[in-house]
């Protein structure tokens, strides 16, 4: 059996290993006491039995774990919004549909091969149409291979030529694999001049927007597509029509 002292140290060591970033945050330092060999083998003992015998401490550690990192997003992400605010919200090079005056921005990072994003465009069309004061801003984040790349090149040289809504609905319609073929015979349809948006597509503003918006996914911890802002919020997914709408109405109602 183990003496009191040494008792005492197994049960700090269990809860250590448990929870190490919690525990060494939480609980200053003790003077740590010489322990021979014999003692570290027992204590290691005592801490695998303890956990064995009390699982839930290690899914008890974890859950704290993430609480405690989403937190720390959560902050990161809003200090973000605040100083970047002009670049998600009103940047003057991101194509903007809807009122570009309205009172409620929302902004959308997409990709044009993300089956999400596309399963969200009507939901994005539901809401401008009904809401006159909307302004929602696209970000081109292609994440999903060199097409995604080739796409959103060619989607922000057509706004050179007016017509950036008519190929972006176009290519958010799209069904099967994308290919460079693909986009740029989408281009010729909605009446493209295609030679120019190639030599458009490297237009240094193009590469810009592109690395611009890139840093802030990176900045705001955006990882996938479609990822909407408004306001304070970060809604990752395809959320639907329903949730986007009282997002909208809760940022107007302030």
């Amino acid at each position: 059996m183990l003496r009191p002292r040494l008792a005492s140290l197994a049960v700090l060591a269990a809860v250590a290993v448990a929870t190490p970033s919690v525990f060494a945050q939480q609980t200053p330092a003790p003077a740590q006491p010489a322990i021979d060999p014999a003692q570290k083998d027992a204590i290691e003992q005592v801490v695998r039995d303890y956990i064995r015998a009390h699982p839930e401490i290690v899914v008890e550690a974890l859950d704290a774990y993430q609480a405690k990192k989403d937190e720390e997003e959560r902050s990161a992400q809003a200090k973000i919004l605040t100083s970047r605010a002009e670049e998600i919200f009103r940047s003057a090079t991101s194509p903007v549909i809807g009122n570009a005056q309205g009172d409620v921005t929302l902004v959308e990072f997409f990709d044009y091969q993300c089956g999400y994003c596309k399963r969200a465009q009507p939901d994005l069309e539901r809401l401008v149409k009904q809401d006159g004061g909307l302004k929602v801003v696209l970000k081109e984040f292609p994440i999903l291979g060199p097409a995604s790349v080739t796409a959103a090149r060619a989607s922000l040289a057509a706004q050179m030529q007016g017509k950036y809504l008519d190929f972006h609905t176009k290519m958010m319609g799209l069904k099967g694999q994308l290919t460079d073929d693909v986009i740029y015979e989408t281009a010729k349809q909605v009446g493209l001049d295609v030679d120019k948006l190639k030599q458009d597509m490297n237009d240094p503003a193009v590469v810009a927007e592109l690395r611009a918006n890139m840093d802030l996914a990176q900045a705001l911890g955006v990882q996938g597509t479609p990822a909407f802002v408004i306001n304070d919020q970060i809604i990752p997914g395809a959320v639907g029509f329903d949730a986007l709408k009282a997002q909208v109405d809760k940022d107007r109602a302030g």
